[in-house]
């Protein structure tokens, strides 16, 4: 695995005198903005500091790795789409840590998976219990319902033979329709 040093904390900076502040284009009552503003973004940079080294290539922020983990299950998005979602969506920056609208693509969507080759099981499940942690009593549910049914589809897979057939048959009505005649040798 690749040598990435702690990504450098975030500094308290000069509010932007040409820009607003990202918070404030946004609908405080979106439901993102309140999952970010509940979730201890802290936890995640403490349990996942041990995982960097103090040399190398900076990484990138964990809450944005974090972040993005958790918009990819939230939305059911794939990594690549996850990454171009954030660039478009002011909400899912937020969410993230941004302060301000960013224009470019936040990483390339193998640094998840690296991500989470470096955070492991054990990441992935401190993630996992502090997001079902959200919900409170909530989560203690006695009893889950799981609808564990699989419907089978009335489908056929392709072979080549059974390509070839149809094929051929095509064939024939276009010719047919065409007033083609064919010779069989």
């Amino acid at each position: 695995m690749d040598k990435k040093m702690l990504p450098k904390p975030c500094k308290l900076s000069q509010p932007n005198l040409f820009h607003n502040e990202l918070r404030d284009m946004l609908d405080s009552r979106d439901p993102l903005i309140a999952l970010a503003d509940t979730i201890n973004w802290g936890v995640f940079e403490e349990s996942f500091e041990k995982y960097y080294s103090k040399e190398g290539r900076p990484a990138k922020p964990i809450r944005l790795m974090v972040g993005l983990l958790l918009l990819k299950q939230l939305e059911n998005l794939s990594d690549e789409n996850v990454v171009m979602q954030w660039k478009r969506n002011p909400y899912y920056q937020y969410f993230c840590g941004f302060t301000e609208f960013q224009i470019a693509l936040p990483c390339h969507s193998t640094e998840l998976v690296k991500f989470r080759q470096r955070i492991g099981k054990e990441g992935i499940e401190l993630i996992f219990k502090s997001t079902v942690m959200l919900h409170g009593k909530k989560s203690e549910e006695k009893q889950v319902i799981i609808d564990t049914t699989v419907q089978e589809k009335n489908i056929t897979y392709p072979t080549d033979g059974k390509l070839a057939i149809r094929m051929i048959s095509h064939l024939h009505k276009i010719a047919k329709k065409e007033e083609v005649t064919i010779q069989h040798n």
